[in-house]
């Protein structure tokens, strides 16, 4: 077929962890060029070198649906690939005689193959995730950042006020689409069974993603530093999910978040960009210690113990209730995450990565930064580490972040009879049903304490 030329020469605006058209750069130049625009999104197998967790399919398969109904109100379409992109993008830009525009992502794996197309395809790339690009916040000796504290300091004094573009009202469409993958082949949504049923208060899209903004910010942002630790309070955004898939980005989240509690909130918008920097830096984050004497970390091998962990049944409620509700909801507050991760690796001495695999297959909000780092961060491995010896007591932990036990009465009913001042201990209770504790915790603090110094020995 002949190639178009000039003003007819299709645009590819290649999607992928950028799931929005408003705040979106690489659409908006794309547009700006007037030049009919093709939107692609490729189904890879793999995220990074690895594959995608079940849950995260889950909400891609419904972000996606979103998405194609977003661009067909614009007069255009979402086409669907399956495959390698470093094979498919050019193949179809070599078919439309296309150019090709992107937004960045940041794992190892992804800027080398996005760095071959670009030197290939002579594409256009845009940053659509992040407030601040890696390369751009620098240590006064022109180093990276391994502390937070200045690393966000050094970020906010960088980050542009540029305007925020909004959804175009049209996007301009070629004469002929090329062809599309119909996306209820991909089986993203779980059957037999369909675990997924737990799911039902999320919205994936950018309108949910803007919706969920909204009530954040009229709701929960004034109490969000008083409230932020307590699980039995709706006090949290609960949009990291539409910030991993790109349905909002923290731009758009900075351009709202306004008032005194705002840095706070913002600050944890700043961990995710110090996590994503990290992933930069690192690339493997999910395999490889950042503290490399972690490598001769005395790890347990303990099966039935991992199990445990999994199903909610440690016997400790507030690790129970943070792992119940992970299951069942695809989601787990903040304080617990840091609770449930501690508990793994320092109750149990269980290689943190083996934490942060099943975080990957059952958070929503797996972001390919954020869980590696976090989990890191949990076993003292990753920068600005927690130190290793700050073992979280589970008990105490709920006392003061659950103190009513609302938490546990939620995803532990068997618990729900008992009063606040034993739910975080039912073993001085008459309680049937529930498992007694599978670990001492003075003795496993001890443990962990000492192969935390058996590792340093013989560093």
């Amino acid at each position: 077929m002949p190639q178009p030329r000039g003003s007819d020469r299709p645009i590819i605006l290649w999607l992928r962890q950028d799931l929005r058209l408003a705040d979106n750069p690489a659409l908006a130049a794309a547009i700006a060029t007037g030049r009919p625009v093709i939107p692609l999104f490729v189904l890879h197998e793999a995220s990074d070198g690895r594959p995608w967790g079940a849950a995260s399919l889950w909400w891609l398969d419904k972000s996606l649906r979103a998405l194609g109904a977003d661009l067909r109100e614009r007069g255009s379409r979402l086409i669907l690939r399956r495959g390698d992109p470093a094979m498919i993008v050019p193949a179809l830009a070599q078919e439309l005689g296309a150019d090709v525009h992107w937004n960045r992502l940041y794992g190892h794996a992804a800027v080398a193959r996005d760095s071959d197309l670009k030197a290939e395809l002579g594409a256009t790339s845009c940053n659509a995730s992040l407030l601040t690009e890696p390369w751009t916040v620098k240590t006064g000796a022109g180093g990276v950042f391994q502390v937070f504290t200045p690393f966000w300091r050094a970020a906010q004094a960088v980050i542009e006020d540029a305007p925020i573009a909004p959804a175009p009202r049209h996007i301009p469409a070629p004469n002929e689409w090329p062809g599309s993958d119909d996306l209820k082949d991909w089986k993203l949504h779980p059957t037999a069974p369909d675990w997924s049923t737990g799911f039902g208060d999320w919205t994936p899209g950018e309108a949910g993603a803007q919706a969920q903004l909204k009530t954040f910010i009229k709701q929960g942002l004034d109490d969000y530093p008083r409230g932020r630790d307590r699980p039995d309070l709706d006090s949290t955004s609960r949009l990291s999910p539409h910030l991993h898939w790109g349905e909002i980005g923290p731009r758009q989240v900075r351009a709202a978040a306004h008032g005194p509690s705002a840095d706070k909130y913002m600050a944890e918008i700043g961990w995710r960009e110090f996590n994503h920097h990290l992933l930069y830096q690192h690339g493997d984050l999910f395999r490889r210690n950042i503290r490399r004497d972690f490598d001769g970390f005395p790890w347990r091998d303990d099966p039935p113990s991992l199990a445990a962990w999994r199903e909610g049944r440690t016997g400790y409620p507030l690790v129970d209730a943070g792992m119940r509700q992970l299951w069942a909801t695809g989601f787990m507050h903040n304080r617990v995450r840091m609770v449930v991760a501690s508990f793994l690796i320092k109750h149990l001495l269980i290689d943190w990565r083996e934490g942060e695999a099943w975080f990957w297959d059952t958070l929503l909000d797996a972001c390919e930064a954020n869980n590696p780092a976090n989990w890191q961060w949990s076993a003292g491995s990753g920068a600005d580490a927690a130190p290793f010896f700050r073992v979280f007591n589970p008990v105490l932990q709920g006392e003061r972040y659950d103190p009513d036990g609302g938490y546990v009465r939620r995803w532990i009913p068997e618990l729900a009879h008992l009063p606040a001042k034993q739910i975080h201990q039912p073993w001085t209770a008459d309680v049937s049903g529930y498992p007694k504790p599978i670990v001492d915790h003075a003795m496993a603090r001890q443990r962990a304490l000492d192969a935390f110094k058996e590792m340093r020995a013989e560093d």
